[in-house]
Formats: C-alpha cells, structure tokens, sequence
C-alpha cells in the first residue's frame, strides 16, 4: 500500500479499522464519504457496528448522527442501521432496512435537496461536525487526497470537521486519478461569485482534494469493492415510456426548440432511466452531452458508442460488471467523464445557464402536475428527493416518468391529488407513463388535468379520474384547480384500508 500513501507523515498515522472506529464517541456527528453507492467507507463503519453492538449489550447507549453525499451501501447504512447506532441520517438513503427503520419511527431522517448540504452545513444548521471518514484512491507526497469513485460532499467534510478518517482503498483503480474537478471557488452570499463554467466539460478546480494535515488522526487501509447490483434488463413498460420519450424529443427537434445533439442530459438513477439511456442509443443520436449526478453502466455504453461524447457527474453507480468494464478501459474514459462536488454538479444556476434536460422518475403524479417522488401514500419514505429537484427546478426540460400502476395494477401512477409534493405543478413540464406523454408547457391547470388523464392513466383508472374531475368542475369551491377536498386523497386510503385503489 505504500505506493498508494505517498505521505511520510500519514503513513505513520496508519492503523486499523477498530482502532480508528474506537476515536467515534457517542453522541458525535459524523460525515462520510459516499454517493448512490460509490466512494464509500468500507471498514470503519463495520468496526464501528460491532463496537455500537457491543455497548448496547452492556446497556450504554451508543448512536450518532451521519452525514453522506447520498447513499452508501450495506457496509455504512445497513450495519449501522441494524446495530441500532443512527440518532439522525442525511440527506439521501436506499438501504432496505435503514428505510424500514426510518419509517418505524426509530431513526430521524432529513431528506434535503442535495445541492443545499454543503451550504446548510457551512450555515450551522446541523451542528458541528466531529469527524469526517473519507474514501480516497491515494495520498500524494504533499498530502493531498486522491477522489474515489465519487466525490459528493467530500470536500465540505474535509474542510468542516474537527478531525479526519482517511480509508485509503486500493481495490479503487489508480486510473481514477486525474478525472476529478475539485472546485474550492464557492463561498458564501454575500461574498459568492459567479462559478465560471460554461460546458459540461470544462475544468474550474483541481485534481485533488486538500486536508489539513493536523486533523487526521488515523489512515486506514482497505481492500473492498463498492456493492452495487445490476439493474434489470429494460422491461416493456420502461422501452415504452423509452419510445414515448424519444418521439418527444424528435418533436422538439422539428420545432427548433433543440438541435439533433440535444442540451446536456441529467438522468436519475433506476432501471427506467437505463431504459431511456438505451432509448437514446438505439434512436441514433451521437455526440450528446451529460451534466448529471451519476454515470450508470447504461451511460457506460453510450460514451463507449459514442452516443455521448462527455459527462460531468459527482459519482459513479455501477453494477460489478459495470466495475469490470470502466476499470478495463479506465484511460479511455478519464478521457470523458469528469467527477465533480456535489455542489457543482447540482448548482441551480449552472444547471439553469447549461439548460439541462431533467430525468427523473417518479412515484406519483397528480391530474395538475404535481410529482411525488419520495413517499408511497404520503408518508412511507422510500429513497428521498436526492438531485431531482435541483434538476426540475432549474432545467431548460423538467421530465418525470413512471408505469401507470404499481403493485399489479393495486396503485395508481396518477392520481387525483398527489398525497406528497416534492415537485409543484409549477416545475413539471413533461409526464410520461407507458400509455403515453403529456406536454404540460403552456396549459392552465384544467387543460393539464385533461390532458393528463387522456394521455397517462391506466385503462383501469381513467373512468375514475374523469368522473373525479368532472363532479369537482361541478361542485368544488373554486373553479381554477377544482378538487373535491373530502374526496382527494381517498384513493390512498383506500388502499391503505383494502391493498387496492381501485373501487
């Protein structure tokens, strides 16, 4: 491991992952490294696990607060979730059993917008930071900190906390070094400037992350892949919503609104999104751009083919044989992706000036537009809002896409009135199911509950909805977003009483 920690100084702060997980104390809050299953901590939070399990067993109380980038794996929120050592987690998760607790009531969670973290943690909101535990590819002889396979809010945490982890992780490849853009430019209001980036690849930072040497207080060597499963292979609803997806965007084209090389694409992560990805390959489009969150195999494949000629994310989320691929032809795609922080991959105001194209997938929508994307029937957290709103919010192009049901046909995709917004009517510009598009641009809200209806509900929902819609045009107390306040949210709780929405 020598060659991965070239620091004299930090290669004697060497020691194991238990000794290192001894430095946590209760009551601490402490912020990782980690986004959508990448860059992770490996070790110490294992050790930190049994040493929780071990103290709850002699009956003292052990838990702290985390802070990530997003997800991590099971190796950080699994084994701290089921040793009971989460007081608080933030700002995004997708661990089974961390989301079970969370929604049992035993742990707290704040799901935020992913471009606010950094900046809420500068402000004080979420208190000081104890101890920051960092993954990184090396250490080079100035002490300066090779990025792993993400880099979300790693350089916050380096910068905020009292003292510092490092995992240095020689199962990540030594090619990763160089296709980082750590950006130290951001300050905060009123002393911000303008953040000079104008193409998704531009380089305005460095290639490494600095640390204040005085604060790491332990280097801990590990040898461990990130844990990501494979997607699912595109089903026939997702090439559906894939096609209906495409037929929009060739629209577009004839339009003049976009060229044949499209604006710089934000894809949210889940089999949905590899099908629209594929979408676009098979399509013929060439030499697109991605200023996005995370490169997924299936964005693999498309700047393999030439589908995309760039990508500018803060992470990589990839399957093992995704894994397998990129560390194959590591050097070919240093050569196309940039990894940046978080808080330049989702700024409200780049995203805006480069005119991304947003998409997202959702778990709801309502007949005015407003997209649930967070919480099945109102209040049973599933993942978190993650980058989605950064993106629809601010995006030239607002997509949100969803089967028409879920549950064999027990759930409605479209409802009328979504039980949990995390995106208002006001943000959502296109809504996509299998059984069609609905181009919501330019519509009053009554224009966009019929359109939405016609075009996106299931066979077995569609009657419901129009007879919904047509007795509140007749009976709600007011005309311009009719809805029947008894009667809007019924459909979930019919479900919640029968396992079916349906009458």
């Amino acid at each position: 491991m020598h060659d991965r920690i070239r620091h004299a100084g930090l290669l004697e702060k060497r020691m194991s992952a238990e000794a290192a997980a001894a430095l946590i104390k209760p009551g601490m809050t402490v912020a990782m490294s980690g986004f959508t299953g990448a860059g992770y901590p490996k070790s110490v939070p294992q050790a930190l696990a049994e040493q929780m399990e071990k103290a709850h067993a002699a009956g003292t109380d052990f838990q702290i607060k985390i802070l990530t980038g997003a997800s991590t794996a099971p190796e950080l929120d699994g084994v701290l979730a089921k040793a009971g050592g989460m007081e608080l987690r933030l700002p995004y998760m997708s661990d089974p059993l961390l989301r079970k607790r969370i929604n049992d009531g035993e742990i707290e969670y704040m799901d935020i917008h992913l471009s606010h973290v950094a900046q809420h943690a500068w402000f004080g909101f979420y208190g000081d930071i104890n101890i920051a535990i960092i993954e990184v590819v090396g250490i080079r002889e100035d002490g300066s900190l090779i990025p792993s396979s993400s880099v979300g809010n790693n350089k916050t945490w380096l910068d905020m906390a009292d003292a510092v982890i490092i995992e240095v992780n020689k199962q990540q490849s030594a090619g990763l070094e160089g296709m980082h853009d750590v950006y130290y430019g951001t300050a905060l209001p009123p002393f911000r400037k303008p953040i000079m980036l104008n193409h998704p690849e531009d380089r305005i930072g460095q290639p490494y992350m600095d640390v204040d040497l005085s604060k790491v207080i332990a280097v801990v060597e590990t040898d461990a892949p990130d844990r990501l499963s494979a997607f699912a292979e595109p089903d026939a609803v997702s090439n559906q919503i894939a096609d209906h997806l495409l037929d929009f965007l060739d629209g577009e084209i004839k339009t003049g609104r976009m060229t044949d090389k499209l604006l710089p694409l934000q894809s949210g992560v889940g089999n949905i999104a590899n099908a629209v990805l594929a979408g676009l390959s098979r399509g013929g489009y060439r030499g697109l751009k991605a200023y996005t969150e995370v490169i997924q195999d299936g964005m693999l494949g498309l700047i393999k083919d030439g589908t995309i000629a760039f990508a500018s994310a803060t992470s990589f989320s990839l399957s093992e044989a995704g894994i397998a691929e990129f560390n194959k032809h590591v050097d070919f795609y240093r050569e196309r992706i940039v990894l940046r922080t978080q808080e330049i991959s989702n700024h409200p105001e780049l995203i805006r000036r480069l005119g991304c194209v947003a998409l997202n997938g959702m778990i709801e929508a309502d007949i005015y537009g407003n997209v649930n994307s967070t919480n099945v029937v109102g209040s049973h957290v599933m993942n978190g809002i993650g980058g989605s709103g950064d993106f629809a919010r601010n995006g030239f192009l607002s997509v949100f896409m969803s089967p028409s049901v879920a549950k064999e046909g027990r759930i409605s995709g479209i409802v009328p009135f979504a039980s949990h917004v995390d995106h208002t009517e006001h943000d959502t510009m296109l809504l996509i199911t299998e059984q069609g598009y609905a181009d919501l641009r330019g519509l009053s809200p009554k224009q966009r509950a019929r359109l939405i209806t016609e075009k996106l509900a299931h066979p077995d929902y569609k009657p419901m909805l129009e007879d919904y819609f047509e007795r509140a045009l007749r009976d709600s107390y007011g005309k311009h977003t009719p809805h029947l306040m008894g009667e809007a949210l019924s459909w979930h709780q019919r479900y919640i009483e029968t396992g079916d929405m349906r009458l």
